[in-house]
This record gives C-alpha cells, structure tokens and sequence, in this order.
C-alpha cells in the first residue's frame, strides 16, 4: 500500500507540475506595447461613442476602433497633434504631421506623402456601429512616431483624402485621448 501511495504521489506533483507550466507558460508569453482611446463626444463629454486600440506588432501599429452610437454615415478618422479634447476638440491641434507634409491618405501613401494622423474614414450604420482596423508600419507607441498623449478624432464628414490641409472632414464631433496601457 505504501508503494502504491508513493507512485500515486509522483503521478499528482508530475500532473501538478504539468499543470503549472502551461499555466505560467502561457501567461509568460510576451504581450506587445498597447494604448487605447476612449472616444467621447466633443458636445457631451459624458456620452461615449466609443474607443480605439493601438497595438505594436512585428508589422507596425494595429490600430482597431469600434464606435457604438455615433451618427451614421463616412466621416473622417485621424490622430490629431496634441492630447487635449477641450474645446469641443479643437484643442487637439491639427492632423499629426512630425514629417511636416500634405494630407493624404497614410495607408496608401505612406509617411512621405501624408500626415502620420491621416488614418481615412470609418463607416458608420444605421444602429451607430462601425469598426475599423489597419495596420501601419512605422508609426509607434515610442520613438519618432509615437502616438501617445495624441488624440483621435472623429469627424461629422467623410476625409476626401486630398484637399488640403485637412480633407475636408468637417468638424469634430468625437474625440480621445491616446493613453498607454503599459505600466
């Protein structure tokens, strides 16, 4: 009986011990820099449309956003220079532009030929949803194109994606402020 309790015994702590290295194994795994915004609207701060994720991965900033009560139709999605919301979102500042050069479209067109904050149009339905998701390369949560302590606008009109300097969105009608979710 005591053989039988001893071969019971290293079967559990073999199990245990299997146990706890998945366990920790997986919680190991590295998670990647992140930061997200909380979307508000510019008329009712206290009224939440919704937020907006960053996620540094090997491919660049993958950028999600999810709004839940905005009003249907295109409007135009952008990181703005400065990390204020006041003013109805005009303290934002204009499209983040470190590279000083026209507005564009940065998914296509790249750093040289458009604001690092010209991140196109979200579409929204008519139960106020819509998403979007983009990965783009070079734009960070550090370093020469960070993005943190900026904010994300949403616009009452479509980005056009060409006129200058801003595409002819129109005003701001959601806005937040890009936080770091790492401690």
């Amino acid at each position: 009986m005591n053989r039988a309790f001893q071969a019971l015994k290293q079967v559990a702590i073999a199990l245990l011990l299997s146990c706890l290295t998945l366990i920790f194994g997986c919680a190991i795994v590295s998670e990647e820099p992140t930061a997200q915004a909380i979307i508000s609207s510019t008329t009712n701060p206290d009224t939440s449309l919704g937020m907006a994720k960053f996620t540094e991965t090997k491919d660049g900033l993958k950028i999600q956003a999810a709004l839940i009560g905005a009003p249907q139709g295109e409007h135009g999605f952008h990181i703005h220079a400065k990390g204020s919301c006041a003013d109805g979102g005009t303290s934002a500042g204009g499209h983040y532009n470190p590279a000083g050069v026209k507005h564009g479209y940065l998914i296509e067109d790249g750093f040289a030929k458009a604001h690092a904050g010209d991140l196109g149009n979200i579409v929204v339905d008519a139960d106020g949803a819509g998403e979007m998701t983009a990965t783009i390369p070079g734009l960070t949560l550090a370093d020469d194109y960070s993005i943190v302590n900026k904010a994300v606008i949403l616009h009452a009109d479509p980005d056009d994606l060409t006129s200058q300097p801003t595409g002819n969105a129109g005003g701001r009608i959601g806005c937040g402020i890009i936080q770091s979710s790492d401690f």
